[in-house]
């Protein structure tokens, strides 16, 4: 089969690849239909390749037709329409029992000292072959696919596998109260698919920041207050004009560890990307290697007692936070990687009733697999409105 794999710093190929197969009663072996390029692949691309190998097959936002199952895989069949969650979760551990299918104990790489397992992704998350492939084998087949109906186009359902959940869990951890403020950082797919959400349910002042032209109109033509932190907007003061001078009530930060605005942590991502692999691991599993203008942004800017949620990816070990900050402002502090079958009750009808957070016209591009290199240079480089890109086999 073909399948997108990586070869090194900025260098995805599209290749030739043993076709996968069912190797645990558990699997299933899915005939991919669409499968988006996300901006934790791009990670991969550009800071995490230490922790890759050479011909790893990318992606963990796919959907498609199933054409094998496993013997004890009951809830689908061959011929049935589904989308995969990145995680890979087995839905009967004590995690998955509490709605942290994230944290799957069946899955867990403790190897690595990490959660559960996903794919596409490095070795620190299981080194799973991803979806960004014509085919895919779907471990804990038994409980992670998500049915869904014949009819509507593959952008209806396919970001149940990330797009959605990650940015309902945003909004969820940020706990906004009644009547109350919202700013998001950063408005790629993830940050502005929270800013419909938190306008789907309900909350009425929604600002976001980014320094991306076509991103922030993007978010303007769903009423959002988005200001350009170039320059162009004076940010914090519009922030604190517009939230009677205390700040919002809660912060999302959907931009993780390769903010703009950090440049002695750009320089360590430059540095740990020139060298050796073992080397370079160690130096991210123990220092502080990520950019943190984002977070330190949200700190800065939220109100006493309000809440940050961080869905932003970040890798360092030793980053250094304003505890002094932190604990004065009494801030309220969630994170981690979304628990996706935890939400999909709540999303799904959203998506089966209308279409009120406009899936549909959620990609900017939709491209052959061949395609994928490019894509891929180009989304990493904001080029040419390469906002969402599904990849179709």
């Amino acid at each position: 089969m073909r399948a997108v794999t990586w070869h090194g710093k900025r260098d995805v190929r599209v290749d030739t690849v043993p076709d996968p197969g069912i190797e645990q009663p558990t699997d299933a072996i899915v005939r991919i239909t669409s499968s988006g390029i996300c901006g934790s692949d791009l990670h991969l691309y550009e800071v995490l390749g230490p922790f890759m190998r050479e011909g790893d097959v990318l992606g963990h936002e796919p959907m498609g037709i199933v054409e094998e199952v496993g013997a004890d895989v009951t809830q689908i069949k061959p011929g049935d329409r589904v989308v995969i969650p990145f995680n890979i979760a087995c839905g009967h551990c004590y995690m998955c029992d509490h709605g942290l299918q994230s944290q799957c104990e069946t899955t867990q790489v403790k190897d690595e000292g990490m959660g559960g397992a996903l794919f596409g992704y490095t070795k620190l998350y299981g080194e799973v072959p991803g979806g960004q492939a014509e085919f895919l084998r779907v471990p804990q087949a038994q409980y992670g696919p998500i049915k869904v109906p014949e009819g509507p186009p593959d952008d209806r359902f396919v970001y149940l596998s990330d797009v959605l959940p990650t940015a309902w869990q945003a909004v969820e951890y940020a706990d906004v109260p009644a009547g109350g403020s919202l700013l998001v950082l950063g408005l790629g797919p993830i940050g502005e698919m929270s800013t419909r959400i938190a306008q789907q349910r309900g909350i009425e002042q929604v600002i976001a920041i980014d320094l991306v032209p076509e991103r922030l109109e993007r978010a303007r033509a769903h009423g959002v207050q988005a200001l350009d932190m170039t320059g162009s907007d004076d940010v914090k003061s519009v922030i604190l004009e517009t939230t009677q001078g205390r700040g919002p009530d809660s912060v999302i930060d959907a931009v993780g560890m390769e903010a703009h605005g950090a440049p002695i942590a750009k320089f360590a991502h430059q540095i740990t990307g020139m060298l050796p692999d073992a080397v370079a691991q160690k130096l991210m599993q123990t220092g502080g290697v990520d950019r943190l203008a984002a977070l330190h942004l949200a700190i800065d800017a939220v109100r006493r007692g309000g809440t940050i949620s961080l869905i932003g990816v970040y890798g360092g070990m030793a980053d250094p936070l304003p505890m002094l900050t932190l604990f004065d402002k009494q801030i309220n502090l969630r994170m981690g990687q979304a628990n996706v079958k935890r939400w999909v009750d709540d999303i799904m009808p959203l998506l089966a009733n209308g279409d009120p957070l406009g899936v549909e016209g959620f990609a900017t591009h939709r491209l052959p697999l061949d395609s994928a290199p490019e894509a891929y240079e180009r989304f990493q480089r904001k080029q040419d409105n390469h906002f969402k890109v599904l990849l179709q086999p």
